[in-house]
């Protein structure tokens, strides 16, 4: 989609968080309010006629939009957290990362059989945290399983899409 509003607003760091690496910094589009709104519609206008009945979103700034657009399409939140910030009994998938290995969890009952679930986060680049996210949802077998993020990473020779293949997987932005 592209929407110039929405690259006129993302901020590029350099070289964070380290040497070669052009970090994209979505807080300047989740602190203007005309961003907030182009994003929920977009993201609306994608997903309404979906049935979406959960949306699960990608600790932290996966949680902002999840809200957001749970609201507007009338359907629960789900947390996909790091170990230890959920109360009650969780599933959990570890993953690789460059430095290590990391784990996300979620609430035992969290998701349902008759549930579509969409998982949304802020950016897909190496997909090592969505793929954990899920194989997380799909050990609760919903009927149906979509990715939306708001920005998707190629020019740093990154393809997460291609672990999602077979998956309907959608972006705001590609850069």
């Amino acid at each position: 989609m592209n929407n110039k509003v929405l690259l006129d607003n993302l901020r590029c760091i350099p070289d964070f968080p380290k040497k070669g690496i052009n970090f994209r910094d979505v807080t300047t589009l989740y602190k203007s309010g005309e961003c907030m709104q182009i994003m929920l519609d977009e993201l609306y206008e994608l997903y309404k006629d979906k049935g979406i009945t959960k949306i699960v979103g990608i600790e932290s700034r996966g949680f902002i939009m999840a809200a957001a657009l749970a609201s507007r399409l009338g359907c629960g939140v789900v947390l996909a957290r790091k170990p230890g910030k959920l109360p009650a009994t969780v599933v959990k998938e570890s993953f690789s990362k460059e430095y290590g290995v990391d784990t996300i969890e979620m609430h035992i009952d969290s998701i349902n059989e008759d549930d579509v679930v969409l998982i949304h986060d802020d950016l897909l680049a190496t997909g090592g945290t969505a793929k954990a996210a899920y194989k997380l949802v799909q050990h609760f077998h919903p009927k149906k399983t979509f990715m939306n993020f708001i920005i998707e990473i190629t020019d740093e020779g990154l393809h997460g899409r291609d672990l999602f293949e077979g998956i309907e997987l959608t972006t705001l932005m590609t850069i």
